[in-house]
């Protein structure tokens, strides 16, 4: 995408965002990228996404990967928090 697009995000926010719509085909290697693009472990690496995502400027540069990952952090917390109805704590 062109980078006029989100002007708000750096060139690595724009690269994390572009590696975790990247499907690896053995595991373990989504993690020695992030450790050799990022210097993060998996878990830091998680946490910025987890941050990104909810940034505007994100959302502008990849909708679909975005609201992706944002489906899928829901998920995981109503799943984590046991509930399973809409509106159900």
């Amino acid at each position: 995408m062109d980078t006029q697009l989100a002007p708000g995000l750096s060139d690595e926010q724009r690269a994390m965002l572009e590696l975790e719509g990247t499907r690896f085909k053995y595991p373990g290697r989504k993690d020695t990228v992030i450790r050799e693009m990022f210097d993060l472990s998996p878990a830091q690496f998680a946490q910025k996404i987890n941050h990104l995502i909810d940034q505007p400027e994100a959302l502008v540069w990849d909708p679909v990967e975005v609201n992706r990952l944002r489906r899928l952090r829901d998920a995981r917390s109503k799943q984590r928090n046991g509930s399973t109805w809409p509106g159900r704590r």
